[in-house]
């Protein structure tokens, strides 16, 4: 993986909030489609940082192990990457602090502080920014003929479903414009599509 230097790769989307000129506020992200899995950046340290094959994966398992061991005890546990504890929550709503019991009390989540360590690796690597200008999503949501030819072609390429990501990719729509749009063809009386969850995504079946 060559050292980049022409800069990261960022989109500009709109928000709900409206400035001063009546027209919506907009933000940057990274630009989205862009991933690095474990195991490449495993092979990443491996040939940059003299580690063998596999041994951040092993590493970072243990990691894992001996982490949710400490958290389930009730430690703060600090590292090199930042503090992680514990966060508990409730079953039910009280007032009365007397009369919260263990069985009221359930792990909820795991809070992240990551300190300052990622700010200086980041700005040690970057190099910049370029933009990625990506179609207006309100004029593709305007044009359902365009958007129903997408979804036509999407069906027939994935023997009936799509997912969002999928529509996304394949109409320039972002992430929750293409969840927005897939939503709609599944309302009103005679819906095009049927919405069914499967573990954590919403796929989208041709009626």
């Amino acid at each position: 993986m060559p050292r980049k230097k022409d800069g990261m790769l960022f989109e500009v989307h709109p928000t709900p909030a409206k400035g001063r000129d009546g027209r919506n506020i907009v933000y940057a992200r990274p630009a989205s489609g862009r991933k690095i899995t474990f195991a490449q950046l495993d092979a990443y340290c491996a040939e940059h940082y003299g580690l063998r094959q596999f041994e951040l994966e092993r590493a970072f398992h243990a990691f894992l192990e001996a982490m949710g061991y400490f958290l389930a005890e009730g430690y703060r546990v600090e590292t090199p990457i930042g503090s992680f504890v514990a966060r508990l929550a409730l079953d039910g709503v009280f007032t009365d602090p007397d009369a919260v019991e263990a069985k009221h009390v359930r792990l909820d989540n795991v809070d992240y502080n990551p300190g300052q360590q990622w700010n200086r690796q980041m700005r040690k690597w970057n190099r910049g920014f370029r933009r990625v200008d990506k179609p207006n999503s309100q004029e593709l949501l305007a044009n359902q003929e365009f958007l129903e030819n997408v979804l036509r072609q999407t069906l027939e390429s994935f023997h009936g479903f799509v997912t969002v990501g999928i529509f996304s990719h394949r109409s320039g729509l972002t992430m929750y414009s293409a969840r927005k749009q897939l939503n709609r063809w599944t309302e009103g009386e005679k819906p095009k599509l049927l919405k069914t969850r499967r573990g954590k995504e919403d796929i989208y079946t041709e009626i």
